[in-house]
C-alpha cells in the first residue's frame, strides 16, 4: 500500500501555487508594487485576473473540496498563462475528465501493429502501454537501447529506466538532464489521469526514494505532453547516432498505447551504423 498522498485536491493546490509563483507581475500585465515576500503573483492578483473572489481562489489553492465550473477553469488557465498541456492538467485535476482509466490486463496488440513496429527497419521503435512500459520493440531498438527481454518488468518501464538505468543515462550523455526533466513532466501529466490507481502512486514513491533528480524535477510541478525532438545518442559501439524523434497513438485500438520512433537523420550516417549493428545480431 502506497504512503504517498497523491490526492487530486492536494495536487491541484500544489499545481496552482507553483504556476502562480512562476508568473511575474510584468508577465501578467500588472504594475510591480512594493516588496514581495514570495515570488510571483499574489493570490489576490490571480483572483482579479480570473474574475473570482479572493476567498474562492484561496479555498481552491488550499485544496478544499469546492465545485469548479468549466468557465472558471478557463479563466484561471488564461490568468496563469498555462500551456496547452498545463491547461489539460488543470482540468483533469479539477474533476473535469472522464472516470479514471484503469487497465489491469495487458493491452491487446494486433498483428498489424506488431508488423508495423517490427517493419520500421533502421528506425528504432517501441510500443508503450498506458503505464509507459515497453511492451513491443523492433531489432533496431534492441541494438541501440539494449534488449528489453533481458530486463525485469520494472526496468522495462520508460520512466524508471530514464532515472535508474546507468546505460540509458550514458546513451543520452549531456542531453540526459533535459530529457529526464521532460520525462518527469510527462509522467506527472499522465498521473493526473490515474489518481485512483495506486500503481502510479507506488511508482512515484519509489522514484522519489531512489532518485535525487526525480525529486528535484517532481517538485517543479511541470506538465508536458510527448513531442517531437532531435536526439543524439552516444552508442558504446557505434558512436554518435542522430535521430528525429516522434511519437503517436495508433487509432486502430482503444487501448492507451504510444508508438515511439527514432528516425535516423537523412544524411545516411546513422542509418549505416544501425545496419552494421543489425548485421552483428
Amino acid at each position: 500500500m502506497s504512503k504517498l498522498p497523491l490526492n487530486r485536491y492536494q495536487e491541484l493546490s500544489h499545481f496552482l501555487r507553483s504556476r502562480r509563483e512562476r508568473l511575474t507581475p510584468a508577465q501578467a500585465g500588472l504594475p510591480a508594487t512594493g516588496h514581495r515576500r514570495t515570488p510571483g503573483l499574489r493570490r489576490g492578483e490571480v483572483a482579479a485576473l480570473a474574475g473570482v473572489s479572493l476567498e474562492w481562489y484561496t479555498f481552491l489553492e488550499q485544496g478544499r473540496h469546492i465545485h469548479v465550473s468549466i468557465e472558471l477553469l478557463e479563466n484561471l488557465s488564461r490568468a496563469l498563462q498555462l500551456s496547452p498541456a498545463e491547461r489539460r492538467h488543470l482540468f483533469l485535476l479539477a474533476h473535469r475528465q472522464p472516470p479514471p482509466e484503469i487497465q489491469c490486463d495487458p493491452p491487446a496488440i494486433s498483428g498489424m501493429l506488431k508488423r508495423f513496429v517490427k517493419g520500421l527497419g533502421t528506425s528504432p521503435a517501441c510500443l508503450l502501454d498506458e503505464r509507459l512500459n515497453i511492451v513491443l520493440w523492433n531489432d533496431s531498438f534492441k541494438v541501440v537501447f539494449g534488449d528489453p527481454d533481458s530486463l525485469s518488468p520494472e526496468q522495462r518501464n520508460y520512466v524508471w529506466g530514464t532515472f535508474m538505468a546507468p546505460e540509458f543515462r550514458a546513451l543520452k550523455g549531456e542531453q540526459w538532464r533535459d530529457h529526464a526533466k521532460r520525462v518527469a513532466a510527462q509522467f506527472r501529466a499522465k498521473c493526473a489521469r490515474y489518481l485512483d490507481d495506486p500503481w502510479w502512486s507506488e511508482l512515484t514513491e519509489r522514484l522519489l526514494a531512489c532518485s535525487s533528480e526525480f525529486r528535484e524535477f517532481w517538485a517543479l510541478h511541470d506538465v508536458e505532453e510527448d513531442a517531437t525532438a532531435h536526439k543524439i545518442l552516444h552508442h558504446p559501439a557505434a558512436g554518435d547516432l542522430a535521430f528525429d524523434y516522434l511519437s503517436f497513438q495508433p487509432q486502430e485500438t482503444t487501448a492507451d498505447l504510444l508508438i515511439a520512433v527514432h528516425v535516423p537523420l537523412g544524411d545516411g550516417v546513422t542509418e549505416e551504423k544501425i545496419k552494421e549493428l543489425l548485421a552483428a545480431l
